[in-house]
């Protein structure tokens, strides 16, 4: 079945952006650890003028962090429901559920997976996750899961080449 024409691309934190750890320093700061090859991606993706997002369960200043550095402006923490928070991103940005890739792990991310035009699931993701996902990627969350996803559909997109060649220039 082919890809449909995604145009966001919105992701869970952690277990997806990072290995799913949570590091607490000793005054209780999260602390994460991001993949440098999926901040690449997703730079490109946005280059490439798509959107992406984040929706998270939890709250944390680190993730606040990086996606200022990636230039994701919608970010959605602490989503007890994200099915919910996937109602509100679609109303934010305007795309239909169906133009939407979403990557997720674990048992919360599945109303959101049922949802979208293209579910899809890193490599360590629960078996319920994978049951839905279109697309099941072959590296583990945090260790560049995002960029084979984003890869996988710029691929899709006929828009890989053109993304490679936004960091081939002399």
């Amino acid at each position: 079945m082919p890809t449909p024409a995604i145009e966001l691309l919105a992701l869970d934190v952690d277990g997806v952006l990072t290995d799913g750890s949570i590091y607490l320093d000793a005054d209780g700061r999260e602390i994460k650890r991001f993949s440098a090859a999926d901040g690449v991606a997703l730079r490109a993706w946005q280059r490439l003028g798509l959107r992406s997002a984040i929706i998270t369960g939890r709250t944390s200043d680190a993730v606040l962090h990086r996606a200022a550095d990636l230039g994701i402006t919608t970010v959605i923490q602490g989503a007890k429901d994200k099915s919910a928070s996937l109602d509100e991103l679609l109303r934010r940005t305007g795309v239909p559920a169906d133009r939407v890739a979403y990557i997720g792990d674990d048992w919360p991310d599945l109303p959101v997976l049922r949802r979208v035009g293209y579910p899809i699931a890193v490599a360590n993701a629960a078996p319920h996750v994978k049951a839905l996902a279109r697309h099941i990627t072959s590296r583990r969350g945090g260790d560049g899961a995002v960029r084979e996803a984003i890869e996988h559909l710029l691929e899709s997109l006929r828009l890989l080449d053109k993304a490679v060649a936004l960091h081939d220039r002399q």
